[in-house]
């Protein structure tokens, strides 16, 4: 059975790496003066920031392999469980930066209250971030104000000083993945080609009538997406949230449809995967501003 360690500390993280902890609740790591560590898979209670620049192909993040063929970070959140696939006496040289924090140091705060925002928290592996040397510089300096913080020692200001340099840093990496976004346009054009088949092929089947609608939980694992990046990368590309793009599928199918008027609207709710027709007569009318009935009748 599959061994995973519970990472429940900094100073765990901090120990285990061979290097000293400064302040109970946060860390900045420069990997290569740390220690040979055991190739385990660890539980996280706490926040990891990793700045890999060197190929580890063994690395898991959840249950997906990932290879560092570029300088990327990669985002872990309490609750999620990372680690290498590798034999338990298998020792790992780790590389690069690693920016980690208890969630207890960012309670009560502003950051604290917005980190839902940060939806590539829970991206997976295969979504990480790709940085440039300029945006790797940028990094590095965030990592480097925190490091000065920590070494400075704790004052009154010591706390909102690195909780600012936290948030800093996260805000760059939205920028950062919005430029990502960007630059893999032709990557996320195929994608969205990709959904529009699935969302047509969905709707030709029978699945409506034993899975219902469509989620977007749904068509991310069917495109082998986390839902925060599928969700973020439509949002770039169309405008539009996930949820929205799916309503408005729908509702440009049940457009054809109301044409049929061997039907009532109600047996085309329930082929759309409606439990109750009502459902489907609010959504259509929210959408389109008359009822499917009115619509019909007006066509």
């Amino acid at each position: 059975m599959e061994k995973i360690e519970k990472l429940q500390s900094v100073t765990q993280f901090n120990a285990h790496r061979g290097q000293e902890t400064l302040h109970p609740l946060v860390s900045v790591l420069d990997q290569s003066r740390s220690k040979p560590i055991t190739a385990n898979r660890y539980f996280s209670e706490i926040y990891v920031i990793f700045l890999k620049d060197l190929r580890c192909e063994d690395f898991q993040y959840g249950r997906n392999k990932y290879d560092y063929q570029e300088e990327s970070l990669l985002f872990i959140a309490p609750g999620q469980v990372f680690g290498f696939d590798l034999p338990d006496d298998v020792m790992i040289q780790p590389s690069g930066w690693a920016l980690v924090f208890h969630p207890d140091l960012i309670k009560g705060t502003s950051l604290g209250r917005k980190m839902d925002e940060y939806g590539f928290f829970s991206y997976e592996a295969t979504e990480a971030l790709h940085i440039s040397e300029r945006e790797r510089l940028i990094v590095l300096d965030c990592f480097k104000k925190i490091r000065e913080e920590l070494e400075r020692g704790i004052d009154k200001h010591s706390k909102n000083l690195i909780i600012s340099n936290i948030e800093l840093f996260l805000n760059y990496c939205v920028r950062f993945y919005d430029r990502q976004f960007v630059t893999r346009e032709s990557v996320n054009k195929d994608i969205l080609t990709r959904f529009e088949s699935l969302l047509k092929t969905y709707f030709e089947s029978s699945l409506p009538q034993t899975l219902g609608l469509p989620t977007v939980a749904y068509c991310a694992e069917s495109l082998h997406l986390s839902s925060n990046y599928f969700g973020d990368l439509l949002k770039k590309e169309t405008g539009k949230s996930a949820l929205d793009y799916i309503q408005s599928k729908i509702i440009d199918i049940a457009k054809e449809r109301v044409f049929d008027r061997s039907k009532p609207i109600s047996e085309i709710a329930y082929e759309m995967g409606y439990k109750y027709p009502q459902h489907f007569t609010r959504l259509f009318k929210q959408k389109v501003g008359i009822s499917p009935v009115e619509y019909r009748m007006a066509n």
